[in-house]
């Protein structure tokens, strides 16, 4: 088959260049690698309308001849003639998604500009005709310079032309104009050029698309785009504290019952203390938070399912860009949102290594759903529940404004780590904006439903296993009449060791003791919290009021910011260091940002700390 002349199909992912290939060879097929790489080679043989036959490649789908993986770079060198054991091809067939012109058009230009002889098949077609576009084929041809043909690869529609056009180019009937553009031009201006095709060319089109079109004009520009993002995130951080007040003050009041249920119903002693300082006020310490957390994901179903998640990705390229990050690196640091361990695992559609392992070592930065218990409950017990502005609290400000640290940490520890360890070129990425739609509401239940089930399952065996094991560790020995039994139980003997290292920057025993457990789940801090106040108040009153009470009551204002400077940067769960260690395969990137991360979070609780106690908060 080496002697035949060589037909490659190339486009864009998703354009159904695939089932264009099984369409045109049918069985006559065979699977290979490159030579060298581990990229899949498919072949088949397919007969023109004058009987010749002819070798028919199906390369790897890529956005743009500027390549970003390694099948990317095969499908660069086989169009440029390097790629080892492979001939330059004889034709080439751009296969281009007819309901996303704008976008495959881009490619389709660099492809045009090489100066092979090349058609163009504008495929899915009734998709598109469907949605009610409609497509002039003899301007887009004349536009690009090269035969445009219709076709519907997964139902064989439009071969016939298509093979038609191919037996012309191979027998050297239809030669290429040249393109007043070169292949190394600005992906920018490649794209622009593509947008002034696709509008020049379309006859007509659905007005979903006319309403996306012109959203998009203002949710993806420069200035807008960026303003709207951080307003939507804004009213989300809003809504986290005022929409959850009434089923916060539920939650509170059901386990103070089942609190005053368990004393009433046994006598004093260490099963009564395990039930009611243990599970109870530590689990409910941290269930209590459960409505904050579905409103945050509420508000994140609601993005993703409208098509507007994908447009946050894109304003947040050029930023990420600038410190040296992939625009692939968005969507793992995305998830990490949600937490950290399915963000890190998601770095594999990373390819650059570099790029890769800066991600995975920033991820634990971006604020996972585990850190909002430990930040609602220091607002709430901190910072006055009043508005700064029409309909803008003062609490769901500093929330907001502890997720955009978080962010800004992230961004400066990856331009650090891109310019000194993980030194390399950064790559941008190319993404298709899907159309606006109204989210299905039965879809956002059931995963909201499932939010609910992970987080209470987490607290019913996680955080209970690790609040049972502190109330054990606080409750023995037993103190001697007078003292403290916090102070006298083996966790405050150890919490003991550790204070001196944290009281510089403004932490005291209790909170020594509670970073340790913290450590398996960050919303164990505050479990920890409420068990250890829960053992060590003697007062009923006291024992009758809430966490957020007993830290209002205890704690400085400095020390309370500097909890909160600490948990924006401090190392995330135990399973977030073990999926970084199988993800980089060996201990040392585990224990590098364990250090790291540690000290950025002491250098801030100590910051905000001295700084507050400057003020004189």
């Amino acid at each position: 088959m080496t002697t035949l002349p060589l037909v490659a199909l190339v486009g864009n992912p998703n354009a159904g260049k695939s089932a264009l290939f099984n369409a045109l060879t049918g069985a006559r097929q065979k699977t290979g690698n490159y030579p060298g790489v581990t990229v899949e080679r498919k072949s088949g043989r397919m007969f023109l309308p004058d009987g010749r036959p002819v070798e028919v490649v199906d390369l790897p789908g890529t956005y743009s001849l500027e390549p970003a993986s390694p099948d990317e770079s095969v499908t660069r060198d086989v169009l440029f003639g390097k790629q080892e054991g492979e001939r330059l091809p004889s034709a080439l067939v751009v296969v281009i998604d007819a309901t996303n012109l704008d976008n495959h058009l881009r490619f389709a230009l660099q492809l045009v500009a090489l100066g092979l002889p090349t058609v163009v098949a504008l495929n899915m077609v009734d998709l598109a005709e469907r949605e009610g576009l409609v497509i002039d084929l003899d301007a887009l041809s004349a536009e690009l310079g090269v035969p445009v043909v219709r076709t519907v690869a997964v139902r064989k529609r439009g071969l016939d032309d298509l093979c038609g056009t191919l037996n012309g180019l191979v027998a050297g009937a239809i030669r290429l104009r040249k393109g007043g553009h070169e292949v190394s031009d600005d992906i920018i201006a490649l794209q622009r050029r593509a947008r002034a095709i696709a509008a020049k060319v379309t006859v007509e089109e659905s007005a979903t698309r006319r309403i996306t079109h012109r959203i998009d004009a203002v949710a993806l520009h420069p200035v807008m785009g960026p303003m709207i993002l951080a307003a939507l995130l804004f009213l989300m951080f809003q809504a986290v504290f005022s929409w959850s007040e009434a089923p916060v003050a539920m939650i509170e009041d059901l386990f103070a019952w089942m609190q005053k249920a368990v004393e009433a119903a046994l006598p004093e002693g260490l099963i009564r203390s395990a039930i009611s300082n243990g599970i109870i006020a530590g689990v409910g310490s941290v269930v209590v938070f459960l409505p904050q957390i579905l409103i945050l994901f509420l508000f994140i179903l609601i993005l993703e399912a409208s098509g507007y998640m994908v447009r946050a990705a894109f304003l947040m390229d050029r930023m990420m860009a600038r410190v040296g990050l992939s625009g692939r690196a968005f969507i793992p640091l995305l998830s990490s949102f949600a937490c950290a361990i399915p963000g890190i695992m998601a770095t594999r559609t990373i390819d650059d290594p570099k790029d890769r392992l800066t991600t995975i070592l920033i991820a634990p930065l971006m604020t996972c759903s585990a850190r909002l218990p430990v930040y609602a409950v220091i607002i709430a017990a901190f910072i006055p529940n009043t508005r700064v502005g029409p309909g803008v609290g003062l609490q769901g400000l500093v929330l907001f404004s502890l997720y955009i640290a978080g962010i800004v940490g992230a961004m400066l520890a990856a331009l650090v780590l891109r310019r000194t360890i993980a030194r390399g070129a950064s790559h941008g990425f190319m993404m298709e904006m899907p159309k606006y739609q109204a989210p299905i509401w039965r879809d956002v239940a059931l995963g909201l439903w499932q939010r609910a089930l992970v987080f209470l399952k987490r607290a019913g065996t996680t955080i209970m296993m690790v609040t049972i094991a502190l109330w054990a560790l606080l409750s023995f020995p037993q103190a001697p009449e007078g003292q403290s039994q916090v102070q006298y139980s083996v966790a405050g003997r150890i919490a003991s060791v550790l204070e001196p290292v944290v009281r510089p920057i403004g932490f005291n025993h209790e909170i020594a003791l509670s970073i340790i457990p913290a450590m398996a789940a960050r919303e164990v801090a505050v479990s920890s919290l409420a068990t250890v106040y829960a053992i060590d108040t003697a007062d009923e009153e006291e024992q009758a009021s809430s966490l957020v009470d007993r830290l209002r009551n205890r704690w400085p204002l400095p020390t309370a910011l500097a909890f909160l400077a600490w948990f924006v940067f401090a190392p995330q769960c135990l399973s977030t260091i073990a999926v970084t260690k199988r993800e980089t395969n060996g201990w040392k990137w585990p224990s590098f940002m364990l250090l790291y991360l540690f000290g950025l979070a002491y250098l801030a609780a100590g910051a905000t700390y001295w700084s507050a106690v400057a003020l004189g908060l």
